[in-house]
């Protein structure tokens, strides 16, 4: 996961803590038995989707307020799919990778100015989907095999019906009885960074690894996590506008990352059972759950690696 030539700084380190349980790459062979069109009982068909017109502010403040990490991007009035805007790509606009060009070549580092500019600057315009008459073991197939945590379903005319995400699938495997703890599934390799490393420094290391949260260390110990959601909240908010002098990305950039971190801390135990984590998971609306051993971070265990767990039915 290191980078050629990359130096880790201590505020931007790999956490390596091995477990019992060497997982290895994903080898995706699901239990979970197709059954034609099975897909939209579990979608989410009240979808909150944004014309290709909305700023990319807009869309921020849209995430914020329905608690979402992607937006499809549609026509008004058709609802026929151009796109899609993720957490993801706004951290890339920020500083994790060939977006952020929007900023520093067409507005010469002016972030509001950006802002402004249309989703349709930054959204993906070739995303994953599927058909409305697909099943769940297809939605995990893609889940798992393209690491995407939500595909829009769309029917042959490429209208958008719904959505279906991790959360939704994990829902339904979670009912599911597994033999597994959280330390057989949970990832142990992380990145991790400091309290007072910068959000620019954040920022780059999640649009270049391609992560969507980073735990916050220091000494050793787990002072919080730091997610793409909780930077897309911040501008989201406007309060970062507010407080910026002259709107120039420089500003928000410097900020530390405790600044960003809000709510409470949950954590699990590696012995915790994996039914255990995702109901803890689905009850508090969280995507992830720090791993604690003797007040030490040992590792990390998100809806994707419960949905492999589950999909692949090892025991």
């Amino acid at each position: 996961m290191q980078g050629n030539g990359y130096n880790h700084k201590a505020s931007d380190r790999l956490l390596k803590m091995p477990g019992k349980l060497d997982r290895g790459p994903v080898e995706f062979q699901s239990r979970v038995a197709p059954h034609e069109g099975e897909i939209m009982g579990v979608a989410t068909t009240r979808v909150v989707s944004v014309p290709p017109t909305m700023s990319i502010i807009g869309a921020a403040q849209m995430m914020t307020t329905c608690g979402f990490r992607r937006l499809p991007v549609t026509d008004p009035g058709t609802l026929r799919m151009r796109g899609i805007i993720t957490a993801s790509d706004i951290i890339n606009l920020l500083g994790g990778g060939d977006k952020q060009n929007l900023v520093t070549v067409k507005h010469g580092g002016n972030l509001l100015a950006a802002f402004n500019e249309t989703v349709r600057e930054i959204m993906s315009s070739h995303y994953l989907s599927i058909r409305s008459s697909g099943t769940i073991a297809d939605a995990v197939e893609v889940i798992l095999g393209r690491k995407v945590g939500g595909i829009p379903v769309i029917d042959e005319d490429e209208t958008l019906l719904g959505i279906v995400t991790e959360r939704d699938v994990l829902r339904l495997l979670e009912t599911q009885p597994s033999p597994l703890t959280v330390e057989e599934v949970m990832s142990t390799q992380l990145r991790v960074t400091a309290p007072d490393a910068t959000v620019g420094a954040a920022t780059r290391e999640m649009g270049r690894c391609r992560f969507r949260r980073l735990p916050v260390v220091s000494d050793d110990v787990l002072f919080g996590i730091i997610t793409s959601t909780d930077i897309v909240r911040y501008l989201g908010t406007g309060e970062v506008f507010n407080g910026l002098v002259l709107g120039e990305m420089g500003e928000l950039m410097a900020l530390p990352v405790r600044t960003l971190m809000k709510g409470e801390l949950i954590t699990t135990s590696p012995e915790t059972p994996i039914d255990t984590a995702a109901r803890l998971m689905h009850e508090r609306r969280i995507g992830a759950l720090p791993v604690i051993e003797d007040s030490r971070l040992i590792g990390l265990v998100t809806e994707f690696d419960l949905v492999r767990a589950y999909a692949e039915g090892k025991d």
